[in-house]
C-alpha cells in the first residue's frame, strides 16, 4: 500500500487497529544522514515492550496497573527515495493479548 504523506500512513495505522480491537502508539524513527527526512517510522501495538523497572523514590508515585505484555504487532511505513511517498515496509500481526470487540472498548473509539 502506498501513502502520499507519512500522515496518510499513521492514519491508516491507527484506523486498521482500530478496527482490529487495539490501540497504536507511535515507537520510533530514523532518517536520512542526508537531509534529514524521516526513512522509517514504526507504529506499534500500545501493549509493545514493557515497562521500565521503577526508579528511585519510587514508592512515592501513584501504582500503576500493568498495560505493557511484550506485544510484537506493528506497522513499519519506509519511505520510497525516488518518489518521496511512504510503503508498508513491515507488518507483523501477531498479538500476545486478547483484542477487544467494538462494543466492549470504550478506549479505541
Amino acid at each position: 500500500m502506498k501513502f502520499d504523506t507519512l500522515q496518510q500512513g499513521i492514519s491508516f495505522s491507527k484506523n486498521f487497529a482500530r478496527v482490529s480491537g487495539f490501540d497504536t502508539r507511535l515507537y520510533s524513527t530514523k532518517k536520512r544522514k542526508s537531509d534529514g527526512k524521516i526513512s522509517l517510522k514504526y507504529c506499534v501495538c500500545n501493549k509493545e515492550g514493557f515497562r521500565e523497572t521503577p526508579r528511585l523514590h519510587a514508592e512515592w508515585k501513584k501504582k500503576r496497573p500493568i498495560t505493557r505484555m511484550g506485544c510484537k504487532a506493528r506497522m513499519t511505513l519506509k519511505l520510497i527515495n525516488d518518489q518521496d511517498n511512504y510503503v508498508i515496509f513491515s507488518f507483523h500481526e501477531g498479538h500476545t493479548h486478547p483484542l477487544t470487540t467494538p462494543n466492549s472498548d470504550q478506549h479505541t473509539k
